[in-house]
C-alpha cells in the first residue's frame, strides 16, 4: 500500500473500489487501516473507499505529540493530495468517530453523510484519569502491559467467542503500536470537548449506539443526535469496535442507513 505526504506527515493509505461516491473510513484508537479489512469487500463493489493509518498509528509517521485539530487537518490534506473534491461519506468508530465529528464540523461542505459508531459527548477531562494512567504505563513498560486492561471493557468475552481468530488478529495488531504515539493520543484526548462541534455539522448523520460497549454507553450515545441537526439514532448488537467486532453489521448499517443502498 502506498504512502503520501499530507499536512507534513507521511500517511499510509488505501484507495480502492469503484463508484461515484467516496467513503472514508476512520479507524479506532490503536487501530490502522486493516481494522476495516473485513468491511472493505462489502463496500468496494459499489463505492470508492479510502482507508488510511492516522498519524502515529499503523505504518504512518510516528509521533510523540498529537493535536486533535492536526489529525483533522491530516484528513483534509490527504483528500486534497488524492484530488478527492466531491463531498464524502465519512464513517468512524470509537475515536474514529471523534475525528469524524471534528472533520465534519470544521469542513461541513466536504461531508455529505456521516456515520458515528460509539461516539462521545462532553468534556473528556472527567473520564481522562484512566487513560492517562494507561498512557504512563505503556511508556514505562510497553503496549502489552496495558492490553488486558484496555480490552476487558472494549472487547467483551461474548464478542471474542463469536470469532476467536478475529480477536487474536486484532490483539496481534494492537500490541504492535508504538508506546509514544499511543500515549500522545491519550494525553491529547484528555482535554477534548466535542460538544460545540456537533452544532456545526450539516451532513445527514446516523449515530450508532453499541449495546455491548463498556467504554461509551448507549445512554451517552443517545445524547449525540439531539445535538446534531438532521441526525438519527439506532442501537446495534455490537461493542466498542463495531468495525472490527461485527464487520458485516458495520457495512450493512453503513450501506442501508447512511447511504440508502
Amino acid at each position: 500500500m502506498p504512502w503520501i505526504e499530507a499536512n507534513g506527515a507521511s500517511l499510509r493509505y488505501d484507495l480502492s473500489g469503484a463508484g461515484k461516491k467516496t467513503i472514508v473510513l476512520m479507524h479506532e484508537a490503536g487501530g490502522c487501516l486493516e481494522s476495516y479489512d473485513e468491511v472493505l469487500p462489502m463496500l468496494s463493489s459499489s463505492y470508492r473507499v479510502l482507508r488510511y493509518d492516522q498519524r502515529g498509528f499503523g505504518f504512518s509517521e510516528k509521533v510523540r505529540e498529537l493535536s486533535f485539530d492536526g489529525v483533522v487537518a491530516d484528513l483534509a490534506s490527504l483528500l486534497d493530495a488524492l484530488d478527492i473534491r466531491d463531498p464524502i461519506c465519512l464513517a468512524g468508530c470509537a475515536m474514529g468517530a471523534d475525528y469524524s465529528v471534528g472533520f465534519a464540523s470544521q469542513h461541513p461542505a466536504r461531508v455529505e453523510r456521516l456515520m458515528l459508531a460509539s461516539p462521545t459527548m462532553g468534556n473528556n477531562a472527567a473520564r481522562s484519569a484512566q487513560g492517562l494512567e494507561r498512557a504512563a504505563l505503556v511508556e514505562r513498560e510497553g503496549i502489552r502491559a496495558s492490553m488486558s486492561t484496555s480490552h476487558d471493557r472494549s472487547y467483551p468475552e461474548h464478542l471474542r467467542a463469536r470469532d476467536r481468530e478475529r480477536f487474536q488478529r486484532y490483539q496481534s495488531r494492537w500490541v504492535c503500536n508504538t508506546p509514544a504515539s499511543f500515549a500522545a493520543q491519550a494525553r491529547m484526548m484528555a482535554s477534548v470537548d466535542l460538544t460545540p462541534a456537533y452544532a456545526k455539522i450539516t451532513a445527514s448523520t446516523w449515530v450508532i449506539g453499541a449495546k455491548h460497549d463498556g467504554l461509551r454507553s448507549t445512554e451517552l450515545a443517545q445524547r449525540v443526535p439531539a445535538a446534531i441537526e438532521n441526525a438519527r439514532y439506532v442501537e446495534a448488537d455490537t461493542g466498542h469496535f463495531m468495525n472490527v467486532q461485527t464487520p458485516r453489521l458495520f457495512a450493512e448499517t453503513l450501506s442501508t442507513l447512511v447511504l440508502g443502498a
